[in-house]
């Protein structure tokens, strides 16, 4: 691993034939309103009032069993989050249109990368905004589920819609994996923004690499860090705006 300055970084991703990008978690919770699950207070906070913890109720095996009280939650602690795009997520977009800049690859499930204008985008987890019925495949918005009283019903069936995010206890779609391994595989330059390359990163992710240019731009220095060619720490709203 190099600590890499700015100037260094900004070639290597300028002079780039086929960038790829990962986002982790740092870089959502640089976004105005982003609050997690996995925040130590908030978690307690939501079992105490729901009587379940964040990973129980975020389930398939709840939505399948109390679908309910699954929707109390998901409308109350996911749905209400209105996310923004902030600066680093419209410098992608901008590295996209200038041609760097050719896959994102991430987690986040509110298409923060896509709202900020970003078109090629592989999202692992899902969206939040594309939610069907199981049975006929009709599709529903966001506002939808949240204008529900309820349980957020298909009109033709009158079936609970399924949110279209993966939740707990269920895998990642093969071919969303394949893409994501194909893309990887064909990066000259992989940009890391904002993510944890521990050892489950490192082999579902980074084993599909064959280059030396992992550069890791991120606002909290892990042990993991180390798994990176080039390291920036600094917040991200102010570091991936200097790519351009």
């Amino acid at each position: 691993m190099a600590e890499a300055n700015m100037s260094v970084v900004r070639r290597m991703v300028q002079d780039s034939k086929y960038l790829v990008v990962i986002t982790g978690s740092g870089l959502q919770r640089e976004c105005d309103g982003h609050q997690s699950l996995r925040d130590q207070e908030r978690a307690y906070n939501i079992e105490a009032e729901y009587g379940y913890s964040p990973e129980e109720m975020f389930s398939s095996a709840f939505y399948n069993t109390r679908t309910e009280p699954f929707y109390n939650f998901y409308k109350k602690e996911i749905l209400s989050q209105d996310l923004k795009p902030g600066p680093a997520y419209k410098a992608l977009a901008k590295l996209e249109r200038k041609g760097i800049l050719k896959t994102i690859i991430t987690r986040e499930i509110y298409g923060l990368s896509r709202e900020a204008g970003c078109k090629n985008v592989l999202e692992l987890q899902g969206n939040v905004g594309n939610n069907h019925c199981p049975r006929c495949g009709r599709t529903y918005s966001k506002q939808y589920l949240k204008d529900a009283k309820k349980v957020p019903l298909c009109e033709d069936c009158m079936l609970p819609i399924r949110p279209g995010i993966r939740l707990f206890g269920e895998m990642v779609d093969n071919s969303q994996m394949t893409k994501m391994a194909n893309e990887i595989s064909r990066a000259d330059v992989l940009l890391v923004l904002g993510a944890r390359l521990d050892p489950e990163f490192c082999d579902h992710n980074l084993s599909y690499y064959k280059g030396n240019k992992v550069i890791l731009l991120t606002n909290r220095e892990t042990y993991g860090d180390a798994n990176a060619d080039y390291v920036i720490h600094g917040s991200l709203n102010e570091l991936v705006p200097q790519l351009l």
